[in-house]
């Protein structure tokens, strides 16, 4: 933010539903950061769409405190992903579903991707060579964060 840009933030539906499943940790963190104005969380009406679902199979109750936390964190979603870019993302992941994920942060022109997939992204080499943005989790990005504070 050195620049006076917002730094851009892409969480997936895993990071977002450990994020807003737990009241502490990282991921708490990242909404606090987000709230205060601080960073730029995005993702895409697809990770909504399967947070939802998430919630209401395993805690219907809580989505009103889902709605609450995306709002107050200024969650915004990406815009509509180009098809050269989606079949960009399907070579580096068969995983159609995450193969959305992946072109909507690439297309978000994000710096940074939280997320707690290991299979698709952690440790995936191929993906992590070939986007332009750091991949990592809730805790690695507040460590990332805090070397662009100083």
């Amino acid at each position: 933010m050195a620049d006076g840009k917002l730094h851009r933030v892409f969480l997936d539906t895993s990071a977002l539903f450990a994020v807003i499943w737990s009241e502490t940790g990282g991921g708490c963190a990242i909404l606090q950061l987000g709230e205060a104005g601080a960073i730029q969380i995005l993702c895409s009406s697809q990770v909504l769409s399967e947070l939802e679902n998430a919630f209401r199979e395993k805690a219907p109750e809580a989505l009103s405190r889902l709605v609450l936390l995306i709002d107050a964190a200024n969650i915004e979603t990406s815009g509509p992903v180009p098809e050269s870019i989606r079949k960009r993302a399907l070579r580096l992941i068969k995983y159609t579903a995450d193969a959305e994920v992946l072109a909507s942060a690439i297309m978000a022109n994000v710096e940074y991707f939280v997320t707690l997939d290991r299979q698709h992204f952690l440790s995936n080499r191929k993906v992590k060579t070939a986007v332009s943005f750091v991949i990592g989790t809730p805790g690695d990005f507040l460590a990332w964060f805090r070397t662009k504070l100083t």
